[in-house]
């Protein structure tokens, strides 16, 4: 990896209950070796293409078991959480998606307490991911907004992991994953 990200990726590492255990430095490549739990290595290789920008390697292998290293930092976002059965339209997701990064597109089906994005702030939010817009005969010029969403965040396994919180669950079926929250009604879960 470059020398500038080396830094980053130290830091992020020792969050993650990683330790360090040689740093080498050949021809401008920094070549760091760490042993970090495997839970701590859940969701991480996103960040590590991110803070390389794409020029760092990561390889992994199972050393052995150890004791318990402790707890790990827990995301600092929320979840976006479906209130109602239903299909998801573009109209609702165009109106959710200046508040949150969506895990779904239009036309999926979905239910109470899946969820459906990530919030920008700390707490969970939920919303009507299948509210259909209100047809009338009336129309007004330039009333109609063309609606564009944002791909999806598409999730693996491993960085659905990475992403739950203790109050949720991975839903691993042969079509898709989909996250949902271990209480599905909302008037429930706040109590």
């Amino acid at each position: 990896m470059p020398e500038t990200a080396a830094g980053s990726v130290m830091e992020k590492l020792s969050q993650r209950r990683g330790r360090l255990t040689s740093l080498e430095q050949r021809s401008g490549t920094t070549i760091l070796h760490f042993i970090v739990p495997s839970r701590g290595l859940f969701g991480y290789r996103s960040e590590f293409l991110s803070d390389t920008r794409g020029e760092g390697i990561l390889h992994r292998t199972v050393r052995d078991y150890e004791p318990f290293t402790g707890e790990l930092p827990t995301r600092n976002v929320g979840a976006i959480c479906a209130t109602e059965q239903g299909v998801t339209t573009a109209y609702a997701l165009w109106k959710i998606q200046e508040r949150a990064d969506l895990f779904v597109g239009p036309g999926v089906p979905c239910y109470e307490g899946q969820i459906v994005g990530q919030n920008r702030r700390p707490d969970d939010m939920n919303v009507h991911v299948s509210r259909q817009k209100k047809l009338t005969n009336i129309r007004a010029a330039g009333k109609d907004e063309a609606m564009v969403l944002t791909p999806p965040r598409v999730h693996s396994i491993e960085t659905a992991l990475g992403w739950i919180a203790d109050d949720e669950l991975l839903e691993v079926t042969p079509i898709s994953l989909r996250l949902r929250k271990k209480v599905l009604n909302a008037s429930f879960r706040k109590r």
